[in-house]
């Protein structure tokens, strides 16, 4: 101890405190470390001390004080204040499988391929992030139909190498089954085998378990798995609590078309048709013309159909002309890329190079009274979102402009954005310099522009009627989420993977689910999911309506 350091005692709050104070330093030195002590900020205390009350600049030399001289201090704690946490730390190596899953960035969980069934992965992964899903699937309770089917004790009761699979009694009701199994998915990071899931689909729609000459379970199409699995979960899982029984798949990715069914040949006494139907994916047609998902789409909605004419006695050409009525907040496209070939006598893949946008419109596909309400959104949103592009680009700017070791490729200099090799006072500004000085200005401008008010920019262009339906699609913008791909030459045959975007991630980056390998890829990787030859091409693009608020800031 210095000549300068005495012992006291500071009494708070019925507490007393030993500490050594250094008389040559500030009062504020003393208050920092009674702040470490009480967790009382130094702003908020008060210590009584000869002469009024300890300031940050008081000479503490000058107040006189003896060994052990004992002060009174007041003063509470903040809210602000720091508190014990009240969860013990948990350490990875310490932490169950379980507990990982939990952790906010996790790798998801893949499944295990058990023979063939990658296209039974694949669809699952793709469904498993709609979250509207997972919320009815967590409040789903099976009927009278859904008990244990009888007969399936043995299975129940053999040997298990993968320890808990589930409730056996799914295999009564598929819905069930999915439930337990997204269930089991969110609660481990390993690959997870759905064999109870796939037992109960085989049931379903045996299909599924048919097998090949060799006497295995024989590929099939994961269009036609998805296809089924929506038409399970269609007639099964009702919208919890809603009072015209409106089942999920419905609401959330159910269209609506109507149709006109015209005589392209002189018949004036037959009238055209009109028909409404509801669809769960939009058909992109696939020609020697189909460049873009657009094209397809549009091809599908203008059909000719050879029928039999009542007017004319004999079969006549027909043109079938649809118009979407109703967007879903879940737009499925399937690229139907497998015909039957009948020289080979399988189904066989066209390989043509067909792209798919990050955003789609989907505007155009629809009626004409269905579009005009729906332009006056998809313009505002549309600029609403560029503006909050531009804005997170700007904040980025100013991030690295902030921390120049970030800036990829050298020093940043005082823009932030790198500088000349030069340097010293008598460095003449180059006219890139100025230019990147002039781009941080600008972005610095453009992060702290008052932001726009999204609900007032958009209260006066929704349309009530469409706002009332909300599994619907108010703007018809839509945005990628999810891609099941195939590789290979033939539906039979290739292997299936699915893509999912990561919503907390940067907003460009994907998972590649490959079975129960699991990574993460850049979105540069789903633009080589266009086709083009036996490589990963897309067979099924999902969508998702492009969000009404504002995205969550990045830190």
């Amino acid at each position: 101890m210095s000549d300068t350091e005495i012992p006291i005692v500071v009494k708070h709050a019925g507490k007393r405190y030993e500490v050594t104070v250094d008389l040559s330093q500030p009062g504020e030195v003393l208050k920092v470390m009674l702040y470490s002590l009480t967790n009382v900020e130094p702003e908020r205390q008060k210590i009584l001390v000869k002469g009024g009350q300890l300031k940050d600049d008081t000479d503490m030399s000058k107040l006189g004080l003896k060994p052990n001289q004992q002060l009174m201090m007041m003063g509470t704690p903040s809210d602000k204040s720091i508190q014990a946490p009240k969860e013990k730390m948990k350490f990875v190596e310490d932490m169950t499988d379980a507990d990982l899953a939990k952790v906010s960035g996790a790798t998801p969980s893949g499944l295990q391929n058990l023979g063939n069934t990658c296209y039974l992965n694949s669809t699952l992964q793709a469904l498993r992030y709609i979250p509207e899903l997972q919320e009815e699937l967590s409040q789903y309770q099976a009927g009278p139909g859904g008990d244990v089917l009888a007969g399936l004790s043995s299975f129940a009761g053999s040997s298990n190498p993968f320890g808990n699979l589930g409730n056996v009694g799914s295999l009564g009701d598929l819905t069930t089954a999915l439930k337990d199994l997204y269930k089991q998915m969110s609660e481990t990071t390993e690959g997870f085998p759905p064999l109870v899931f796939l037992e109960a689909l085989r049931r379903a729609f045996p299909q599924f378990a048919q097998k090949g000459k060799d006497g295995r379970f024989a590929q099939q199409d994961a269009e036609e798995c998805y296809s089924q699995i929506l038409h399970q979960l269609r007639q099964k899982l009702k919208i919890k609590n809603d009072p015209q029984n409106t089942s999920f798949v419905e609401k959330y990715l159910t269209g609506k078309v109507s149709s006109t069914l015209k005589c392209t040949e002189d018949a004036p006494d037959e009238m055209p048709v009109e028909t409404t139907e509801d669809f769960v994916n939009l058909k992109c047609h696939i020609s020697v013309n189909t460049n873009f998902l657009k094209d397809g789409i549009l091809a599908g909605l203008q059909e000719k159909i050879e029928k039999n004419s009542p007017t004319l006695g004999r079969d006549a050409v027909y043109e079938k002309t649809s118009h979407i009525t109703r967007l879903p907040k879940y737009l499925t496209c399937h690229f139907v890329r497998f015909f039957w070939k009948r020289e080979i006598n399988k189904k066989a893949k066209i390989m043509r190079k067909v792209t798919f946008p990050f955003e789609l419109d989907a505007s155009e596909f629809c009626s004409d009274e269905l579009r005009a309400k729906l332009i006056p959104v998809r313009d505002t949103l549309r600029d609403l979102h560029k503006d909050a592009s531009d804005r997170e680009r700007a904040r980025k700017r100013m991030r690295l402009q902030a921390n120049p070791d970030d800036v990829a490729g050298g020093n940043a200099g005082e823009a932030g954005f790198g500088s000349s090799t030069s340097t010293g006072a008598n460095k003449i500004p180059s006219v890139a310099d100025a230019a990147k000085a002039d781009e941080a200005a600008a972005a610095k401008a453009k992060a702290e522009e008052a932001e726009p008010d999204w609900e007032e920019a958009l209260k006066d262009k929704l349309d009530p009627e469409i706002m009332k339906d909300e599994g619907c699609n108010p703007s018809g913008l839509y945005e990628l989420f999810a891609v099941v791909t195939h590789q290979g030459a033939s539906a039979e045959s290739g292997h299936y993977c699915a893509y999912v975007k990561k919503d907390n991630g940067d907003g460009k980056t994907w998972y590649f689910f490959n079975d129960d390998n699991v990574t993460e890829v850049d979105q540069s990787k789903i633009e080589q999911l266009y086709g083009g030859g036996e490589s990963h091409s897309a067979l099924i693009v999902l969508y998702r309506a492009l969000s009404l608020t504002p995205p969550t800031k990045k830190d």
